[in-house]
């Protein structure tokens, strides 16, 4: 999850920048001032190559991947005004991108057969709905207690918490598989 942890870092300081400093001023920095004022989504399909440079390995498509999920999920979130950005929101845009980006990396460790889903459809989608339930709240909860820790939000601690959370969910997912070949 390497390109994921990284594009998760960028995304997570622009969004600081862009919080303390204005909108504005953050694109300035990234020579992106031309999307200032227009719709969110625009802004952060602009953002798209700083978040998560081109690249042709499969952690950088994941990254891409869970960044143009992030973007379709915005307006989901009631986030539709990147000029009146909050720390919460800003809170908020960060767990969709690592829940996607998680859940990016967990699929493709089904695609490689790391892990087993259930069989049935109807199964597979409770466990994939249990385990976005479980990702988000893991990544919302370690936000919150950085924050109310007065923890900065470095790269590292990035890094080390959505890699546990990964790892976690990883191994939720292998005890469903293990459960669901058993049975079978």
């Amino acid at each position: 999850m390497g390109s994921a942890r990284g594009a998760g870092s960028r995304l997570l300081g622009f969004l600081s920048d862009a919080v303390a400093r204005g909108a504005t001023e953050a694109l300035r920095a990234l020579n992106l001032e031309g999307l200032a004022g227009r719709p969110i989504e625009e802004i952060f399909l602009g953002l798209a190559d700083y978040v998560c440079p081109d690249g042709g390995s499969i952690d950088e498509g994941i990254a891409r991947e869970a960044f143009i999920e992030t973007i379709a999920d915005l307006a989901g979130a009631g986030i539709t005004d990147f000029d009146g950005l909050t720390a919460d929101q800003m809170q908020t845009v960060f767990e969709l991108y690592a829940t996607n980006a998680i859940e990016a990396r967990l699929c493709n460790d089904i695609g490689a057969k790391t892990v087993t889903l259930p069989t049935d459809s109807r199964e597979a989608a409770r466990v994939q709905a249990q385990l976005n339930d479980f990702i988000r709240r893991g990544v919302a909860d370690a936000l919150t207690t950085a924050r109310a820790a007065a923890a900065a939000l470095t790269p590292d601690r990035v890094l080390a918490f959505v890699g546990r959370i990964y790892e976690q969910a990883f191994g939720i997912l292998q005890i469903m598989g293990d459960v669901e070949a058993e049975g079978a």
